[in-house]
This record gives structure tokens, C-alpha cells and sequence, in this order.
């Protein structure tokens, strides 16, 4: 069923909206008909509206209650782009309402399916290029926590593709993609399962909470460590010679995994160190490469280590200004701490980009140094962060929009007003020098990089988790609106339907001559 919903737009632009439902998917489309996607909008005779379109509707006004209503307040340092988004593809989108609460995870299986979890406990298998719901997988009590994908594997003649999910209620369970049963639940944790690492090559999975547990394709429990006192794992990576590096507190466990032996049939787990390099919690880690991995706390720092011999290769601290008003300043950066607060890597193998607070970084591995960044980013802190093959950037955050950026390169003949305080790389900076001494000298020396915004997708009503990207079919946002979001490239969509329609018409022979 198509509806056309039209809007106007604070410059008196009538615009004009395509929404279509597809019948009992809960999927519902939105193409825009005219120019791109305004600041705010105006909603025209909203009265008996159908529930599709009132959805639509809904999501469109929250532009006008929560974004005016910000602007009324006070005027905010984020960048902004006008209606003309010329290099933003992402005119169509398509909302997928299947869950009842906050939207956490997003998991790519392959090049045509993804999976949704969040708080409801319930997990979802959707096709990226239809919106089609494919499966639903029930089984959890409790709030997912964390997912993951077990790839097939011709060795082991394991044909289909697994997802594993873990839940607070204790529990990791273990679906096949292909059929959508349930192929296990695993119940006998001591406590909540945090998060989940698939070791392809060695063909096993693992589990990190109040301790960490190896596990084959077979589902058969191969080793374990002893109970931790504390808080337990919160996040962990494979790293090259079969170990593994397990984000404990302010600590990085080193962990190495025992492959069987002539003497010993058993798989082991050793702990075999402990870096304790990190001022506070470890948020995110992050594979820069085969050789170098990075971790992130809530204070700011970055520390990029070596995968081999575990060493300290960088070390940055994000903390406000210092130059002045040092001593005032303490009580406020405490309670601001969740502004500089790392919250999510992601690297291409030569730079580590970083969401920080409300901001985005980009951190050079050669030159030991951020080349680029946007300090204020989002007005909210930035949740999840990818870097596009395209020299683009897209971040995500509670404020729920998605922008995109694309990274430019510049020359700086003049030091920008800011401290060396955010990242002040280490063995760089030295006490007694004036903040910005260190800062005007690379910049003066070097060509640095601008973040400027080319997009900005607006269509969720609360804070967006993170979000997948698939070069053929665009984006896939979820938020804590419970509702998921395709982005689609509205070209490309054009031209698919033309092509569609003339392959249909040519097989009902309505392209042939007349005479």
C-alpha cells in the first residue's frame, strides 16, 4: 500500500514524501520526492492519518520538537550543513519495526543478511536489500549483551553460518542462520557473559565474564580460567601467536591459549601478563593490524601497543585545557568525564579513528599523532564510529543523528587554539612548555587533515547504537526508539526499479514493435 505524505518545510518548501508499507513485514519506506531532507518540518492536515504514515509522520516531527527546540535554547558549536547535502547518496530509507526496546546490536552475516538484538531479549534475521524480517530467534529471558557470528567452515563440514548471543540472564545460545533453530543454550555461567570472540582460524569461540571460557564448533566446553574477583571481562581480542588480550578493570590481561600436544590432548589457557598502563576502565579495543592493537579508557587515553612483545608503541591522554584555571577545573572535568570518555574504535591498518566524547579523532600510526579531528562532533557523545573506503567517515551518537564526513587534506600555516592536553602524544610534549608550543610546531611542519560533514541522516527519535555498512545496499541504523533504519542510496534504488520494470515488461512482451 502507497501513501503520499506531504510535509513543508520551514522555508515554505513543500515536499513531498513516497511511503509505502509492505503488507504484514512491519516494514515501512519512506522516498523523498523532491529536495533532500530539511532541518525541520511542519506537519500539514495530520488528522486520520493511516498507521504507516503516521509512523513516518512521527518520526519526521521529532526534527521539529527536539532539534528547533535545541536551537531556541542556545546556539551549538556543532557543525551544520544546509538542505543541499550534494554528497550524501542516502535520499531513501526504509524503517524496520520489529523490536520493543532499545536496539543494541547489529551483526552482518554475510553480504545480504544482518541480525538485530537489544534489551527485549529477542534477535532477528533481516535481508539488507528488501527489509524482509527472515527470522525470529526467542530463547533469551533477558537483555542481549553481547553477539557474534561463528562463519561457516568447509573443514569441519559446518555448512551454515551461527550466531551466538549472550544475555544477562546467564545464558549463551547458539542459532543456525541458515534454518533459524536453535542449535544450543549453554546455562551454566556464574554470571553474566559480557562479550564474545570468534578465532576463526583456529576454529573456536570464546566467552568473557567472571571468567573466560574456550569452546569448540562442537559446542564442547575445551578449557577455562579460574573465577575473577572483580568486575570481570568487559571486552577482548585475538592476538597473533594464539593469544588473546581481555580488557579486565584498568587492566589488559595477556592470554595464551595451549593448542594439544603428543603429551597433552587438552587445550589450556595461561595467563602469562598483566599491563596495567591505563589511569581508568578500559571502553574499547581494537586489531590495528598484525603487529599493533590499541585500547581506549573512560578518561581519554589511547595506547597503542605491540601485538608481540605487549609494549607500549603511544600513548595519548585526552583531559581539558590546562593552561589556566588548572586547579578550578578539577571538580568539572569529574563531571564531565563521560565528554572525553573513549567509546568506540575502529582502524583501516594505518590510522586508529576514535569516538571520544562528543568528538572524532583520527590518530596516525606513523607519525604518532592525530592528523585530523572534530571536537565537537555530535551534541551528544559519539557512540559508534566506521571509516568508508572513500576517505569518508560516518559516526553515530546518543543525539540521534548519523553524520557523515569526509576527511581533506590542508595546510596549516597558523597553530589552532587548542591544547595539547587532548591528545598530547607521549615523548612529544615536555613539562614547562607552553600547551600549544608542541601543537603550533607539528602543525607548522606538516599537512594536516580536515573533518568537514557532507551528510547528516536524521530519522531516529533517541540516541542511535551503531550501525553496519554494506557497500551494495547502504546503511543500517538501530536506536533506542526500538526501531531500525536502511539507508539507501536513492540513485541507485532509482535505477534498480527501472531496471526491474523493463526486465518485467520484456517478459510480458510489452517492449516488443508494434505494427
Amino acid at each position: 500500500m502507497t501513501f503520499r505524505l506531504r510535509l513543508r518545510s520551514r522555508k515554505s518548501r513543500l515536499l513531498v514524501y513516497s511511503v509505502f508499507e509492505t503488507a504484514g513485514s512491519g516494514v515501512v519506506s519512506c522516498r523523498q520526492l523532491g529536495a533532500p531532507v530539511c532541518s525541520s518540518f511542519a506537519l500539514i492536515g495530520r488528522k486520520e492519518w493511516p498507521k504507516p504514515l503516521l509512523l513516518v509522520a512521527l518520526m519526521l516531527r521529532w526534527l521539529l520538537g527536539s532539534r528547533e527546540q535545541q536551537g531556541q535554547q542556545e546556539k551549538s558549536p556543532v557543525q551544520t550543513i544546509g538542505e543541499e547535502q550534494t554528497h550524501n547518496p542516502y535520499t531513501e530509507l526504509q524503517v524496520l519495526k520489529a523490536h520493543h526496546d532499545i536496539v543494541r546490536f547489529l551483526v552482518k552475516i554475510d553480504d545480504y543478511r544482518f541480525a538485530s538484538a537489544g534489551d527485549d531479549g529477542i534477535v532477528y534475521l533481516w535481508d539488507v536489500q528488501t527489509g524482509e524480517r527472515l527470522f525470529e530467534f526467542l530463547g533469551h529471558t533477558q537483555q542481549i549483551t553481547a553477539i557474534a557470528v561463528f562463519p561457516s567452515s568447509d573443514t569441519s563440514g559446518e555448512p551454515n553460518p551461527l550466531i551466538l548471543t549472550a544475555s544477562s540472564d546467564k545464558t549463551v545460545i547458539i542459532w543456525d542462520c541458515d534454518s533459524g533453530r536453535q542449535v544450543q543454550q549453554i546455562s551454566d555461567f556464574h554470571s553474566t557473559v559480557k562479550c564474545l570472540a570468534v578465532l576463526q582460524r583456529l576454529d573456536l569461540w570464546l566467552t568473557g565474564g567472571s571468567e573466560l571460557r574456550l569452546w569448540n564448533r562442537k559446542l564442547e566446553l575445551v578449557s577455562e580460567t579460574s573465577h575473577f574477583t572483580d568486575s570481570g571481562i568487559s571486552t577482548m581480542i585475538e592476538l597473533p601467536k594464539n593469544c588473546i588480550a581481555a580488557a579486565i578493570g584498568k587492566d589488559l590481561i595477556i592470554f595464551k591459549l595451549l593448542i594439544p600436544t603428543d603429551e597433552s590432548d587438552n587445550w589450556d589457557i595461561h595467563e602469562v601478563k598483566c599491563l596495567s598502563a591505563h589511569q581508568d576502565n578500559i571502553r574499547s579495543l581494537v586489531n590495528v593490524n598484525e603487529l599493533t592493537f590499541a585500547s581506549g579508557s573512560l578518561v581519554g587515553e589511547l595506547i597503542v601497543w605491540d601485538a608481540l612483545d605487549w609494549t607500549v608503541l603511544a600513548y595519548e591522554c585526552s583531559f581539558w585545557d590546562t593552561s589556566s584555571h588548572h586547579e578550578s577545573m578539577q571538580e568539572i572535568k569529574l563531571q564531565k568525564q563521560n565528554e572525553i570518555s573513549v567509546q568506540h574504535f575502529t582502524t583501516d591498518g594505518k590510522c586508529v579513528f576514535a569516538a571520544i566524547g562528543r568528538g572524532i579523532y583520527v590518530y596516525n600510526l606513523e607519525v604518532k599523532r592525530v592528523i585530523a579531528y572534530q571536537r565537537t562532533a555530535h551534541d551528544s557523545s559519539v557512540l559508534h564510529i566506521a571509516k568508508l573506503p572513500n576517505r569518508q567517515i560516518i559516526s553515530c551518537s546518543e543525539d540521534g543523528s548519523v553524520r557523515i564526513w569526509e576527511i581533506r587534506e590542508r595546510k596549516h600555516f597558523s597553530a589552532e587554539a587548542v591544547s595539547t592536553g587532548f591528545f598530547n602524544v607521549w615523548g612529544f610534549g615536555k613539562a614547562g612548555k607552553q600547551p600549544s608550543q608542541t601543537l603550533k610546531k607539528m602543525q607548522d611542519n606538516a599537512v594536516q587533515s580536515s573533518v568537514e560533514l557532507i551528510g547528516d541522516l536524521i530519522g531516529h527519535s533517541s540516541a542511535v547504537q551503531m550501525f553496519l555498512y554494506f557497500p551494495e545496499h547502504g546503511l543500517v541504523t538501530c536506536s533506542a526508539d526500538h526501531l531500525i533504519i536502511l539507508w539507501k542510496d536513492g540513485e541507485r534504488e532509482s535505477r534498480l526499479r527501472s531496471l526491474n520494470l523493463f526486465e518485467k515488461l520484456e517478459e510480458n512482451g510489452s517492449l516488443l514493435p508494434r505494427f
